[in-house]
Order: structure tokens, then sequence, then C-alpha cells
């Protein structure tokens, strides 16, 4: 006898689309053998188009009275330069840094972005397009579009800025004085010979922990801020869900709407805050590679 088929459960719903799409089935939480290639692919697309807008304001900017699009990119510009002046002084590594900022900026603004896409429409699209292409049920399809709420691209693109921190701290204090600096910061050093040695264990060890802290605190803050706001909106949805499953469904969708505009509006501030944060801590650290201690 055929098993009927009934809506997911709540705890079914999330689960569902907590799921990536990936290579093969990953079977442990650290699989590097697995890739998400929902992730990989929306963050290449999303990277293109903001290098592509980039792009079109360079060749649009006149030196008249500028345009609503070129004041906006005029206007971003130099607030990260304005940053990147005040953490780095040296002017010759802003010529490549600033850029970076910049569009470390905009990326991570737009594949934050994606979180005020409703949670079911990409999703359900991928389905329908995944079971008519012969691969299987639409429930067997999965599919996230918020690359930052993705823990492997935000420890991603943070240990991309610690090897950029660590080429500065090569090519600001050379080889012999950035390995002097590992073994003689925080604590200093000594002219007796085993207390040296003791220190320069010390200080290397608390030199690799602080590179440690700062590379998995800078991805993980912003993977917990989006992951948490992605969340927010599945329970959101599911509050409209249920319209046509309960007696008080009615309350339930008028919920759904003000809950889901009053979230919106907020998570704007929040995906603009995180991308400013990220590109801020981006500057930090590349200016710390800068200092000696």
């Amino acid at each position: 006898m055929a098993t009927e088929a009934h809506a997911p459960t709540a705890s079914e719903y999330i689960v569902h689309h907590l799921q990536h799409l990936q290579t093969v089935k990953q079977k442990s939480i650290v699989d590097f053998s697995v890739f998400n290639i929902d992730s990989i692919v929306v963050a290449a697309i999303l990277g293109v188009i903001g290098c592509f807008v980039l792009w079109m304001a360079a060749r649009k900017a006149t030196a008249g009275v500028p345009g609503r699009f070129q004041a906006a990119v005029e206007i971003m510009v130099e607030m990260v330069d304005n940053q990147a002046k005040g953490v780095i002084h040296n002017a010759e590594s802003r010529k490549m840094i600033g850029p970076l900022a910049l569009t470390v900026f905009v990326w991570i603004f737009l594949m934050n972005f994606m979180d005020m896409i409703p949670v079911d429409l990409l999703p359900v699209l991928w389905g329908m397009a995944y079971e008519a292409a012969g691969y299987g049920s639409a429930h067997d399809s999965y599919l996230r579009v918020v690359p930052t709420a993705d823990l492997s691209t935000t420890l991603g693109l943070s240990t991309s800025v610690l090897l950029i921190c660590l080429y500065y701290n090569v090519k600001i204090k050379g080889v012999a004085g950035w390995a002097h600096e590992l073994v003689c910061a925080p604590f200093g050093t000594s002219k007796n010979p085993i207390f040296a040695i003791i220190l320069g264990v010390v200080n290397f060890a608390m030199q690799m922990i602080e590179f440690l802290a700062k590379t998995v605190s800078h991805g993980m803050r912003l993977f917990g801020n989006m992951f948490a706001g992605e969340l927010v909106f599945m329970l959101i949805a599911l509050m409209g869900g249920f319209f046509a499953l309960s007696t008080t469904g009615v309350l339930l969708f008028a919920g759904h709407i003000i809950a889901g505009t009053v979230w919106t509006l907020f998570h704007i501030l929040v995906i603009v805050l995180q991308a400013f944060i990220f590109m801020m801590l981006t500057l930090i650290y590349t200016g710390q590679a800068h200092d000696a201690h």
C-alpha cells in the first residue's frame, strides 16, 4: 500500500533548507572532499556582478556633475579610502589594499543581500528544474543561496585575509625581521640563553594563537550573524506556511507579514553592517602587519 505524501513538519522544513547542494554527501563535520556547489556558484556569480558594477562606474565616471549611480559609488569609494588611510599609513600598500577592501565590502554585501530573497523562491524553482530534468523528486533537491551563511565561505574569506597579512609581514619587515618578531613579541627576550629560548617558544606560540584566533573570529562573526538571520527568515516563513493549517491562520498570516516586514527592514542594516565590519577588520589586520612590535 502506497504511503500518502504529507507536508513537512517545521523541523523537516528547516533541516531541508539548511542542506547544501554538494558534490558528494558529507560524512562528518570536517570533510575536505565535499564542496558546497551552491555557495561556490552563487559567490562566484555575485563576485562577477560586483566587479562589473565597479567597472561600469569607473568607465562611466565623468568630471562633471555625477549622476545618482556615480555619486553612490563615489561615496562608497571615498568611505573605504578614508578608512584605509586611517589604518594603513603606507601609501604604496594602500594602492592594493584599498581596492581590495572595496571589493570585499561590495562582494560581501551582495552575498549578504541574497538573504533578502524570499526563503522558498529559489529553492522551489531549483526543485522544479531538478525534477523536470529527471534527477529525482524536488524534495531531494537542495539549495542554499546565502554564501555567507556557509561557514566554509566565511572561513575561506578570513583565511585569504590571513594570507595577505602574512605576505605584508614578509614584504614590510623582511623574512629575518618577521622571524625575529615571531620569537620576540609580545613578551620580549632575555640575555640569558635558557630564558631566551623559553620566551622564544612562548612568544611564537602566542603569535600563532593570535593569527588563529583572528582568522577564526573574523570568519565566525560574519557566519554567525548571517546564519542567525537566515534561520529567522525560515521561522517567519513557517508562520505563513501554517496559515492554511490552523484555525488561527488569519492571525498567523498577519504575524507573518508584520514580522517579515520588520525583520527585513532591520536585516538591511545587518547585511550592510556585517559587510562593513568584515572590511574594517581586513584593513585592521593588514594594517597590523605593517606595524613593528
